[in-house]
C-alpha cells in the first residue's frame, strides 16, 4: 500500500465512522418530528435527549478529522469539491449549526412555543443535513466534480445521483436511529415505547430497501462507473449490505433489538465500504486519482503520525463515552420535559 493509499484509508475509515455514528444522530430528527404534540411525544422526544445528549457532540468530531485529513492530504480536490459543491456544503454546514445549536437552546426555553420552535429547528435540519451530505457523495460518484476550476453550480448536485444520494442518505440515518432508539427504549424499560419505535421502523427499513432497490435503474443511466464499481469489486460489501439489511428486519420483527442494532450498523457500514471499493482509485471520479492529487510525502507521513497518536490518545475515550452513554439507566420519567 502506499503512503497516499495509506492515508486515503484513514480518512475513508472516518467517512465510516461518521456515516453509523453519525447518521444514527442526524435520524433521531426524524423520530422527533413525527413524536406528536408535547403531551403525546414528550417521552419520545425525552427518549431521544438521553440517547444522543452525551455523544451528539462526540459523533461529528469524525466529519472534522475527515475535511482536515481532505484539505491536508489532498488539497487540489478539496478545493475542487468546494468551489463546484459550495451550496450543498454551506447547506449541510448550516444545518449542523442550527441543529446543535436548536438541540441545546430546547432545553433552556423560557416557554413552551419557544421550546416548540426549537424542537422543529431540531427535527428540521436533522433532516435536511444528511440529505445535502449525501448530494454531495452522489455528485463525487457520478464524476460531476472537475479536476481544476469550478464545476457546474448547480447541476454537479441537482442530478439523479445525487437526489438519491440525498433521499437514501435521510431514509437511513432514519432507519438506524430507529433502531437504536427502540433498543435504547426497551433497556429503560419503555416497552410500549420500544414497540412503537420497532413497528415504525420495520416500515422505514422497508422503504430504505425498496428505494434502494430501485435506485439501481437511474444509477444505471447517470453513474455509470460507479454501477460497474459496485457490482464488479465491491460486490461483496453490496451483497454483505443487503443481507445484513434484510437480517436487521427480521430481527426487528422478531423483537431482537440488540442484534438488530449490530446488524443496522453492519448494513450501513458494508454499503459505505463498498462505495469507497467501488470508486477507488478515484477521489474524484475520472478527474482525480489517490495518487495524483496527494499532497508531499512528508505532509501525508505527518498526518499518519497524527493519526496514531489521536489513535492512542483520541479513539480510547470515545468508545469508553459510548460504552457509559449506553451502560446509563436514568428512568425517562425522570428527565422534566416542556
Amino acid at each position: 500500500m502506499s503512503l497516499s493509499d495509506a492515508v486515503a484509508a484513514v480518512m475513508f475509515a472516518g467517512v465510516l465512522f461518521y456515516s453509523v455514528f453519525g447518521g444514527a444522530d442526524f435520524g433521531s430528527g426524524f423520530w422527533d418530528l413525527t413524536a406528536g404534540d408535547t403531551e403525546r411525544g414528550g417521552r419520545r422526544r425525552r427518549l431521544i435527549d438521553h440517547a444522543i445528549g452525551p455523544v451528539w457532540e462526540a459523533n461529528h468530531v469524525w466529519l472534522i478529522f475527515v475535511l482536515v485529513f481532505l484539505w491536508t492530504a489532498f488539497p487540489s480536490a478539496y478545493a475542487s469539491l468546494i468551489r463546484t459543491l459550495a451550496i450543498p456544503f454551506w447547506l449541510a454546514g448550516f444545518g449542523i449549526v442550527l441543529r446543535g445549536a436548536s438541540f441545546v437552546f430546547r432545553k433552556f426555553a423560557g416557554t413552551v412555543e419557544w421550546a416548540r420552535v426549537a424542537g422543529v429547528l431540531f427535527a428540521g435540519s436533522s433532516i435536511i443535513t444528511p440529505f445535502f451530505l449525501g448530494t454531495i457523495a452522489g455528485g463525487i460518484a457520478s464524476g460531476r466534480v472537475p479536476a481544476s476550476g469550478t464545476g457546474a453550480v448547480w447541476a454537479s448536485w441537482l442530478n439523479p445521483t445525487s437526489l438519491l444520494g440525498g433521499v437514501l442518505a435521510v431514509l437511513v440515518c432514519t432507519f438506524l436511529a430507529g433502531v437504536f432508539l427502540a433498543r435504547d427504549a426497551a433497556s429503560l424499560g419503555a416497552d410500549d415505547l420500544a414497540e412503537e419505535l420497532r413497528r415504525r421502523s420495520l416500515v422505514v427499513g422497508g422503504l430504505t430497501g425498496a428505494v434502494a432497490l430501485g435506485g439501481i435503474v437511474p444509477l444505471a443511466v447517470d453513474a455509470e462507473q460507479l454501477v460497474d464499481g459496485l457490482t464488479g469489486r465491491a460486490a461483496v460489501f453490496v451483497a454483505t449490505s443487503a443481507l445484513t439489511g434484510s437480517a436487521t428486519l427480521v430481527l426487528l420483527a422478531k423483537g431482537r433489538l440488540n442484534e438488530a442494532r449490530m446488524t443496522a450498523a453492519a448494513a450501513v457500514a458494508s454499503i459505505v465500504v463498498g462505495w469507497g471499493v467501488a470508486q477507488y482509485p478515484y477521489l474524484l471520479v475520472d478527474e482525480v486519482t489517490i495518487a495524483s492529487g496527494a499532497a508531499a510525502p512528508v505532509v501525508l507521513q505527518g498526518l499518519l503520525i497524527a493519526a496514531a497518536v489521536a489513535a492512542v490518545l483520541v479513539v480510547p475515550p470515545l468508545i469508553w463515552l459510548l460504552i457509559l452513554a449506553d451502560r446509563n439507566v436514568v428512568g425517562l420519567e425522570e428527565a422534566p420535559v416542556r
